[in-house]
């Protein structure tokens, strides 16, 4: 049996540790922040669990992964169904009928179709050359200026002209009045938040977690110890950053607690024009269908962020430049052949939740059940 050291307590390395410890290795959590649970950590608050870190809602087309998270929880039917909210205009997410009739007023599948044609025709022979060019080639120019525009260009920090194409490969354009955000089957959130699932996961003989443990403040006596390490952090910062920082946006979250009992009427409102400087309000109660004390809400506006050294990365920016400096790190990682680079951090990039737990089962695979 060997003496496992998982570096971080997300998803990732908690369903790595739960089942290590299930065959009987050793594993020592690390976690620098004060709690357990990365970003899916949910806290309770006027009898309202709280998305501390942004909305996380679970959804998968796996069944094997739906059956794997519900072992630590049950789910309710909350079904995601955003709305964009652009000078004061409403419209429904993702773009489907109701959003062409809203904008349009339009009533069938092959007005809004024809209406969409007419607009992206104006590409028409041209390639694409950077994300603008693309999205009015996929919706057309109303949807991108009213929708996608302004939006993305708080998210990102840049001007739509000037982020590649590839970032929006397709937009999902629906024909249905269908306002389910994904198209998964699997959908929902775990009734009393997340926490508790990596609480359960961690509930073992085996398992040792210790939080407000920086990795970087003890490393060489962690690398000497330890027959290996899962490192769910940053791999550039592993590597002191010896061939450049990887970059990212981050976030800011500002939490409020208001004396109504509903102050917006929906989970999630997405704000999409400039002059509002944040991107999103969350509305936690609504993902567990208004369940909370009455008279009392709590809402979160989320603002992007530059992100500079020190900062909590949230988005890896996964443009040429970077995709290639992260390679060459996992070049670099050879030299550590004890340690394994895995999750959103470690491996830099965008993960759902069920893609972290897939990834870490092949790792688990891989790592555990291949010595068997």
């Amino acid at each position: 049996m060997e003496n496992y050291l998982v570096v971080g307590s997300g998803l990732f390395g908690s369903v790595f540790a739960y089942e290590a410890a299930k065959k009987g290795h050793k594993v020592k959590v690390i976690e620098k922040r004060d709690h357990i649970g990365g970003n899916i950590y949910t806290n309770k608050m006027d009898g309202i669990q709280i998305h501390q870190y942004g909305a996380h809602i679970f959804h998968t087309r796996s069944r094997k992964i739906w059956d794997y998270i519900n072992q630590f929880a049950k789910f309710n039917r909350y079904t995601n169904s955003p709305i964009a909210n652009y000078h004061g205009e409403i419209y429904n997410l993702p773009f489907n009928m109701n959003t062409f009739h809203q904008m349009w007023g339009v009533v069938t599948p092959q007005q809004a179709l024809a209406e969409i044609n007419r607009q992206r025709s104006e590409m028409n022979g041209k390639a694409p050359k950077n994300l603008e060019e693309q999205a009015i080639s996929l919706v057309g120019r109303d949807v991108y200026e009213k929708l996608i525009k302004e939006y993305t260009e708080k998210q990102w920090g840049r001007r739509a002209t000037d982020l590649p194409a590839f970032i929006i490969r397709r937009i999902p354009v629906r024909l249905t009045y269908n306002n389910n955000y994904f198209n998964d089957p699997y959908q929902g959130i775990p009734i009393g938040g997340y926490t508790q699932i990596i609480e359960k996961m961690l509930d073992n003989i085996n398992i040792k977690v210790k939080t407000n443990a920086d990795f970087f403040d003890r490393r060489d006596y962690y690398i000497k110890t330890y027959d290996k390490i899962i490192f769910t952090g940053m791999i550039d910062q592993f590597f002191d950053y010896q061939l450049g920082a990887l970059e990212y946006r981050s976030l800011k979250f500002e939490t409020q607690e208001l004396n109504i009992d509903n102050y917006q009427g929906n989970a999630v409102v997405n704000y999409t024009d400039s002059q509002v400087p944040f991107t999103r309000i969350i509305e936690h109660k609504h993902f567990e269908f208004g369940k909370g004390d009455k008279g009392k809400t709590i809402i979160t506006h989320e603002y992007p962020q530059p992100w500079h050294r020190g900062d909590e990365p949230y988005y890896p920016i996964n443009d040429k430049s970077n995709n290639q400096k992260y390679k060459d790190y996992t070049q670099l990682a050879q030299s550590a052949p004890n340690v394994i680079f895995g999750g959103r951090l470690g491996q830099y990039r965008y993960y759902n939740m069920d893609q972290t737990i897939m990834a870490s089962l092949q790792l688990v695979k891989r790592v555990l059940e291949d010595k068997e």
